[in-house]
């Protein structure tokens, strides 16, 4: 018996098969989930080829979140491959080049605004879009990376990814009430397609095996899916508005 024998979920941000996106469709298929995902663009085309080769072939569906008309229809269009859904992942972000790698004090607003539209405000459209498909028991479970801190060249994102976690925080306020848990996963630096864009970023991953309790492999998503997948379960009944830290343990270390 599965974890989540009898679940359909969607996934957004599978882009290629070292994302976590990807490893928490492929495990959650393994765990007996049937999975829909996401993508938009140029990219729906890779999205497509990617999602062959998870254990069992998954429906893409057309998804910009910046697009008010696909958050329309993305619930009739997941209905054409499921009934229902018991969860959503929201693996979402994106800052342009010029509000990253050291960046912060030139940033202008267009450009911040565009990344806290796409790796933030989305949480709560996904959120509400996927609503009509959603009841008691369901889970939103988004990605994020620890805001506490200021982060070397991460600037606007570690911006963007703070405003996510007030927004998990705010839905889980508002959807608890209709039986609906949203949590966040804290992952550590993986070297993902999303990581290695940002200029500079193994300044993050930089010794981060040797300040984790646990050690940590930044070519490794799995400890960080299976996080996202138990709270996908219905063994989390009672945690919401939570982020979950799966860093090897650098979030406690002085």
């Amino acid at each position: 018996m599965g974890l989540l024998d009898g679940k359909s979920l969607l996934v957004t941000g599978v882009l290629t098969e070292g994302s976590i996106a990807f490893h928490v469709a492929r495990l959650a298929q393994e765990q007996g989930a049937e999975v829909v995902l996401t993508s938009f663009g140029r990219q729906l085309r890779l999205t497509q080829v990617i999602a062959r080769r998870l254990p069992a072939a998954a429906p893409v569906v057309a998804l910009d979140v910046t697009s008010p008309q696909d958050l329309a229809d993305l619930a009739s269009r997941v209905a054409d491959h499921v009934p229902r859904l018991d969860g959503v992942v929201h693996s979402i972000g994106f800052a342009p080049q010029s509000v990253l790698g050291g960046r912060f004090l030139e940033a202008q607003w267009d450009d911040v605004a565009t990344a806290l539209h796409v790796s933030a405000y989305s949480l709560q459209a996904l959120a509400v879009a996927a609503q009509p498909l959603m009841g008691p028991g369901s889970s939103v479970v988004g990605l994020t990376f620890d805001a506490r801190y200021a982060w070397p060249v991460y600037d606007w994102m570690g911006v963007a990814k703070a405003a996510l976690e007030a927004t998990s925080r705010y839905l889980a306020r508002d959807l608890g009430p209709r039986g609906v848990r949203v949590n966040l996963v804290a992952a550590g630096p993986v070297r993902t397609t999303a990581a290695t864009s940002i200029p500079g970023f193994d300044a993050i991953e930089d010794g981060w095996d040797a300040r984790a309790p646990l050690g940590w492999d930044v070519r490794d998503a799995g400890p960080s899916a299976r996080a996202v997948v138990a709270l996908l379960s219905d063994w989390f009944p009672a945690t919401t508005g939570t982020v979950v830290h799966v860093d090897g343990g650098v979030h406690v270390m002085g």
